[in-house]
Formats: C-alpha cells, structure tokens, sequence
C-alpha cells in the first residue's frame, strides 16, 4: 500500500502485500506469482531431496531416545502384547493425521512453517495462529526431551562414578545443549537394532537402590529364551526408578507416543524442500512404515531376550549387552542430538512465519530479522533460549505428557484442517493423494482429542482453555487476511443446504419475523434510520437497498462494484446485521421493484419495504454532527465517515430528509431525484407485490444516547391503530354522492394493519435497549366529547392479553377532530387542512415523553393525480412528531395458538 493513504484506505485495504501484488498483476505468469510468494522468505538456498529434507528428519526425531531408552521400559510396564498393541494404536493415530498431512500438501504450494503453513491456510489466522504457536511450544519442549534423554544415557554410561554427577543433571543438560545450535547436518544412525541380535549372558547390572527387585548386583541378561519371552508376554504396572510414580497403560502409552511424534519434522522444513507438495506425503509415509517395523521388531526381541527385572531397573541397559557399548552410545548422541536439532530449527522456522504473518504484533516482530541468507537467527536463539527454560521442568518421563498433548493438538488441528476443507465441498480442494476420505479425518481428529485427555486430563484442559483465549486474540486483533478463511466455505455449503430445506409452503404465522428491505439513498444522512430497522427486524433478513441511475450497456464498466466495499464497511462499522444489495437501472421505482423481487434467496426474502419520508427538509449528515449509540456508548461517527469521503457534501435544498431514498452515492446531478409520483407509485407497487410497506420520517432526531444517559425519564412508543384518512373520507363521501378519494379500510384496531402496527412496536419494545427504556402505548379513539371511555376498550384489552402484548391503553377523545372533519365535507379544502393539522395536534398532545410514534399508513389513490394529495396529508398529520412510522400491514403476523 502506498505510503500517505487516507483513512479509508485504510479500512477498505486490509489485505496483505501478496494480495495486492495478485490484484495489480492479474497477467503475470502463475509461476512468477509462486516465485513471488517463495522469495519472501529470503534468498533462495539449496533445496533439499524427499530422503535428506523428509525422511532422515521424520525417522530420527521418532527414534531418538526412545528407541534407545525407553523400549525396555515400555516392554517392562506393558508386556509384549500391550507394548505392540500401544504401537498400532500410537501408528493408527499418527497414519490418519498422516493422510490429513498428505492431502493439504498435495493441494498447493507449500511455503516455510509446515504444519502451521497448512493449519493457518486452511483454517484462518484465527486458528492457525494459536495452533502454531502451540505446535512451537511442541517442538521447543521435544527437544528439551531429547536433551534430556541423551544427558541420562550419557550419566548411564559413564556411571555413577564418572566425571558427570546425576545431582548435577540440570546443570549437564544446559552445557550439552550450548554446541547444537551450529549443528547444520543431522547424524544417521544406521545400526539402531543391532545390539539385539548379538546372544550375550552374564550381565552385571549397575546397582539400583530403588526397588527391591532392583538390589541385586548381578542380573542376567539370557539371550533369546522361551521362558523370557513367555514371562514378558503380559503386562507388569510397577513404580519407575525416575519418577517414584506407579506406572499404568496410558503414562507408558505417552511415552511411547513421544516416539511418533516426529512426523511433522519434514513438513516443517516445507520451505527448504525441492517439491514439498511431492516429497512431504512420500517422505512422511515412508518414515512411518520404516521406523513402524523397526519399534515392532526391538519389542519382540527385548521380550525375547531380556528378562523383567533388568527392563524395570535400568533403561539403558542396551550399554551393557552390546558387543561394544560405545556402539548404543554414539547411536544415543548421535540421534538425540539430531532430533533435538530438527525440532529446535523446526521450532524457529515456525515462529519465524507466525512472526512474518504478524499475528501478535510487535511481541514478535524482531523474529522477522534474518541472516543474509535467509536463516532466521533471531527466531533460533529465542527458541534455545525457551529450550533452556524447559530443561528445568524435570526428568524425561515428566515432559513426555506434556509434549505428547502440545503435538496431539496439532495432529488435531491437522485434521480438522483437512475435514474441513472436504466438508467444504471447495472446487479448488482437489489434492493428488486420495487415499483419504472425511471418515480418516474424522477419526483421526477424535482419536487425537481422546487420547489427549486420557493422557493428561489436566494439562489437556490448561491447553484448551489457552487456545481458545489465543482464538479469542487473535481474532480482534488481527485485520482481515487474504488467505481466504474455511468457516467461509463450510458456512456456505450449509447455509446453502438450510436454504434449500427451507420451503416457503410450510411458512406459518406463528414463526412470522420481519424480513426488510430498506432503501438508502445516501448513507450520509441515515445512520439513525439503519440502525433503528436494525432493532426491530428480530433476526429476520435485513437488506440494505441502493438504486444507481444508469444502463451498463452506455458504461464502460460496473460502477457498482467499486462501491460495494463501501456499503460493507459501513455495515461493519455501524454493527448492523445486514446485507447490501445494490443495482442498476433506469430509474429509481425499477430499481426498487427489481429489488423487492430478487432480494434475498428461497424462503428468505423481504416482506416489509421501508423508504424514507419525501419532503423538502433539509439532510443532516450524521456522521459528522451525530455520534452513533452502540453497545451502551456513544460513538463519533468520523470512522465511519472516512468510509465514504468520497461523497460530496449534502445540499441543503435536497428534497428528502435522513431517511429518504438515496440515489447514487456519487452522483453529481439531480438524475436520481425522485418526484412525488414515483414515490407513491414504489408504494403501490409494493403492495401489489403483497408487500408490507413502511414510510420513516424524522429519524435523523432520534438520539438513543440522550435516552440512555436519562435513566430516570420513562420513553413511550407510541401507537395510533387508526386510519385519519378514512375517518375524513367517509365524511366527505356522505355528501359527496357517494364518490370516494381514497380507498378506505375497516378503522377497527383489529384489522390487519392495525394488528402490523401492535406487532412492530411489540417487537420493538423486545429488544433490549429499548425493552429497558421504553414502555409501549396504544391510543383507543372516542367517537364523542362525552364518552367517558372507548367503546372497544375492553375488547383491545382482551385482545392484547391474547396476543401477550403489553402496552397501556390510552383512551383519547375524537372530540373537535370529528366536528372539524364533519365541517370537512361541506367547506373548502383549507378547511379540510385545518382537519389534519387539528389531528397532528392532537397526537401531539400526547406526545409527552414519546420515543418513537407509529401510524397508520393507509392505502395510496388508485388515482396519479392525487399522489400529491395523499403525500400532503401524511406530511400533516406528521409534522414535528419526531420519530415517526407509517405502517401499512399486509401480512397475518400474529398467532393466538401455540
């Protein structure tokens, strides 16, 4: 983005550097797009072949010391059988996280970070941030384990009596991690299994003063025997000498598993592979059926060879039935201090694309810096530095849980990752490898989950209850991201299938919501409308509506889609739950009938078209002289505004007040003025749509946050079940020959219009701002100046209980009004004015303390030429009444049946 952007570039640019860089060169060769991506790591250096970059790192971070050390103690606790039974369950899990790793990276290109990489395009910055930063905690206390296992075979060897001391353990393992960090290459170990086939007997065992079993100073080791392997068939749960802790089936199985964990160490060197989408499944699945045979085989021939008492008391004891000892020593360093490189460079190259992606700010912003060529430095020694800090946590058998849950969660993530995108159904989600279904997915996400919180209940809940609050952060943090977000997809696929099952011959007035369409002509100057049709749509569909004059075949291109954008932003910053819809046409009536017949989709589609009112006060514009309530407190609208600086400034002899219809945002013309006619005729039309139409007027006066701030003051809305108009025309149509104006409705608060009226400001009344501040009102007529109450008083009063509506009855007089409007029949008509100014004054007589009035709207003349007639009484009847709705209701919208 260039530098000195306004404020609306801001909020309207947020996209990465690689997404403009696609949006300005849509031309470019795919390949230099990819070249692009990739060098944004840094120089290129050279890449690594599937063997060396994914199958060396996978098998030694999975045999290290467990291979070496803790074979003899699984076999010891479990027994043969439960030893390889742990195998196939810990490979069963790994093998469908495997498949799930396999189809993500056969889906793209793969950049730096592995699993995160995969995690985070897949799933969002949301989740791949906080399962990233996880998945590096992860590696960072795995090669803490690996130190730590090689400083035990290292005090094992050398005994108690060398030069290293085990009360100095810690002390030893700090000094044995400081050389790793300028260890390039990794150590093969090729003769892991070979000690076990060597027969040796007459093994003196270095004294443990543990256990009982333990005090013997000589213990035989016996080669192959029947009688050992028939003895080491079952399981033997006993206290571990390192720990002091009763041993049972899943302590020993989060041991095991520590040594399957390494699948993720060629993914995570994705960034230095030739062919990463080839060489991570080939790799990955080799390593996995390789050292699968190797651990399957050293549990048989430890069953068959070394009998219980020497596997429960020392776990090095591969040192001394070796031919030469040196030989498991050197395979011990070699493959420890290799594992716990991989994990330790894997941890930095996944911190160093959390920190490229900015996800947490400037906490991690220096682990961006790197060398010259494109090693991150900074990211490795703040992960020695972690590695360090983890090394006094405790012994080999203590990190192991941990560990194994930080990894499970991955492997989770990985998996859900990947059901994701095949539930998604994303056309784009077309992966090489197909041996994996959503089944693997699922199984492998549940089996992950499962064994995390048998495995450690605790430490799994800490770590769920951390992730979530990293969601949380993330997600308020972080700005939008261009790599596309899977909740996206998986909301589409569904919302498409609800909206398929959603049948429009099954709809029942007892599940009747509002479904709106509001017209805007400029935003500028309805704000308060916007968020008023926000409060009382009670989770129906919401459709904001914009008609552009114009025809696209005199254009050279959309003029519409650049604005789009805008419309979003103002709907995300005023936090209204809308959609926008926005079109072209000849004119404005068009447009807005072209709307009320597309908008929306299926069984969600708008039932109730509001417009502004159409009269000569002048526009407010409220994002400069009106700060928006939302949420309790009283916001400015200058963000907002710099949303749409784009527009010109209001003028003050605009025909239409805030929350009139708005015509092109950026017209400079008075094209898209709309005169009186049309403006009735998009009434009519609406409801011979059969659509519920409602006229807003005054609404730029609404100040919710005055109503919030005077607690104390009760607000009333206002409710007048009563068509004025037909009270005046009958009385005109007796002496007028029987000749009517306007068509007229029953006046009854029973009709359907009325029952709209009560059913809107109900529902207003529901919501909770207003529910807390506001009490409903309905005005009951009196026909004469000497009723003391209304004749239907009781029978309203019956009728709300039914339809549990609670409002007060307010009985009013006709009074005046009726002699005025008998006078009307037979005087002129500024005598017939007079009328509707006398039934202005009289609402306003009771319009103490009111919020917001509703009216009756009644039907428009079938007549054009009395458009301006009818326009002209509602204006009357109106005027300074603040807040006002017309409501003309078409719709059964109450049921009195459960």
């Amino acid at each position: 983005m260039a530098t000195g952007g306004t404020d609306k570039d801001l909020l309207i640019n947020k996209t990465s550097p690689k997404s403009d860089y696609a949006a300005s060169h849509t031309s470019v060769r795919l390949s230099s797009i990819v070249d692009h991506d990739q060098n944004a790591l840094g120089p290129q250096q050279p890449k690594l072949s599937t063997f060396f970059g994914v199958v060396v790192p996978c098998c030694l971070s999975m045999f290290s010391v467990i291979l070496f050390l803790r074979m003899g103690f699984i076999v010891g606790q479990a027994g043969m059988l439960e030893g390889l039974a742990m195998l196939l369950l810990a490979y069963s899990i790994i093998g469908l996280t495997v498949l799930s790793v396999c189809a993500i990276s056969t889906n793209g290109a793969i950049e730096g970070g592995g699993a995160y990489f995969m995690i985070s395009r897949a799933l969002g910055p949301e989740f791949g941030g906080a399962i990233g930063l996880m998945f590096f905690l992860a590696n960072v206390a795995s090669t803490a384990l690996y130190i730590f296992g090689l400083v035990e075979a290292m005090l094992s060897f050398f005994g108690p009596e060398g030069q290293l001391q085990p009360q100095h353990i810690n002390a030893y393992v700090c000094i044995t991690l400081q050389p790793h960090t300028t260890i390039l290459t990794p150590f093969i170990c090729s003769f892991l299994a070979k000690p076990l086939f060597i027969l040796k007997s007459n093994v003196t065992m270095v004294h443990m003063n543990v256990l009982h079993e333990c005090n013997a100073t000589n213990v035989t080791y016996t080669s192959f025997s029947e009688k050992t392997f028939r003895e080491n068939l079952g399981y033997d749960w006993t206290i571990d000498y390192t720990t002091l802790k009763m041993q049972n089936f899943v302590i020993v199985f989060a041991v095991l598993f520590n040594g399957c964990t390494g699948i993720m160490a060629g993914a995570n060197m994705s960034g230095d592979l030739k062919n990463p989408s080839r060489s991570i499944p080939v790799g990955t699945i080799s390593a996995c059926l390789i050292t699968f045979v190797v651990y399957m085989a050293l549990i048989v021939l430890i069953s068959a060879t070394t009998p219980r008492s020497i596997l429960h008391c020392n776990y090095s004891f591969l040192l001394t039935i070796n031919l030469w000892g040196p030989f498991i020593a050197i395979g011990v360093f070699a493959s420890s201090l290799s594992a716990a490189l991989s994990c330790l460079i894997g941890a930095s190259r996944i911190l160093y694309a959390l920190a490229r992606d900015d996800l947490f700010g400037i906490i991690l912003r220096p682990m961006t810096k790197s060398t010259s060529s494109g090693n991150p430095i900074v990211a490795v020694l703040f992960s020695w530095f972690l590695v360090q800090m983890t090394l006094f946590v405790g012994q080999l058998n203590t990190i192991a849980p941990i560990v194994t849950i930080f990894f499970l969660i991955s492997y989770a993530a990985t998996d859900l990752a990947c059901l994701a995108l095949e539930w998604a159904s994303a056309p784009n989600f077309r992966p090489t490898f197909k041996l994996f279904t959503w089944h693997t997915c699922v199984l492998g996400f549940l089996s992950c989950v499962i064994m995390m919180f048998l495995i450690q209940a605790l430490y799994t809940s800490v770590s769920v209850v951390v992730l979530i609050i990293l969601l949380i952060i993330i997600h308020y943090r972080v700005p939008t991201s261009s790599w596309g977000y899977i909740s996206q997809a998986l909301i589409f696929h569904q919302v498409r299938k609800y909206m398929l099952m959603l049948d429009v011959r099954k709809e029942h007035v007892k599940f009747w919501r509002p479904q709106i369409l509001l017209m805007v002509k400029n935003p500028r100057s309805s704000c308060q409308l916007i968020e008023f049709i926000n409060s009382i749509k009670k989770s129906g569909l919401y459709v904001l509506g914009h008609v552009s004059i114009g025809s696209l075949s005199e254009m050279e291109s959309d003029i519409l889609k650049p604005q789009y954008n805008h419309w979003l932003n103002l709907v995300d910053e005023m936090g209204v739950k809308a959609f926008v819809e926005l079109t072209l046409s000849k004119s404005v009536r068009e447009g807005t009938e072209h709307l009320l017949r597309i908008s929306g989709l299926g069984g969600m589609k708008p039932n109730t078209l509001v417009l502004g009112f159409h009269d000569n006060l002048p526009q407010k514009d409220t994002f400069k002289d009106l700060g928006i309530f939302k949420g309790g407190h009283s916001r400015t609208g200058s963000s907002i505004a710099s949303i749409i600086s784009h527009e010109q400034p209001l003028e003050e002899d605009d025909a239409f007040d805030s929350g009139s219809f708005f015509p092109d945002v950026v017209e400079t013309d008075d094209s898209g003025k709309l005169s009186t006619i049309d403006y009735v005729a998009i009434i009519a039309d609406a409801i011979k749509l059969q659509k519920n139409v409602c006229l807003a007027r005054y609404f730029n006066q609404l100040d919710k946050t005055s109503m919030a701030q005077d607690k104390a003051k009760v607000h009333y809305i206002d409710v007048w079940p009563v068509n004025f108009l037909t009270h005046i025309v009958d009385r005109r149509n007796n002496s007028d020959a029987g000749t009517s104006t306007f068509r007229t409705t029953s006046s009854s608060f029973f009709d359907t219009t009325c029952v709209f009226l009560m059913q809107m400001a109900c529902i207003l009344n529901m919501t909770p701002f207003w529910k807390n501040r506001t009490k409903l009102r309905i005005f009951l007529f009196t026909e004469t100046s000497d009723d003391s109450t209304a004749p239907g008083d009781e029978e309203l009063e019956e009728f709300l209980k039914t339809v549990r509506i609670k409002a007060e009855i307010k009985p009013v007089k006709w009074g005046d009004v009726a002699t005025s409007s008998d006078q009307t029949a037979t005087n002129s008509q500024s005598n017939y004015s007079d009328t509707l100014k006398k039934i202005n004054s009289l609402i306003r007589s009771q319009h103490s303390s009111t919020a917001v009035t509703f009216l009756y709207l009644p039907t428009p003349p079938m007549s054009m030429d009395q458009c301006v007639d009818y326009i002209d009484m509602l204006t009357q009847i109106s005027d300074n009444l603040g807040p006002t709705l017309f409501v003309h209701g078409l719709s059964h919208v109450i049921s009195t049946t459960l």
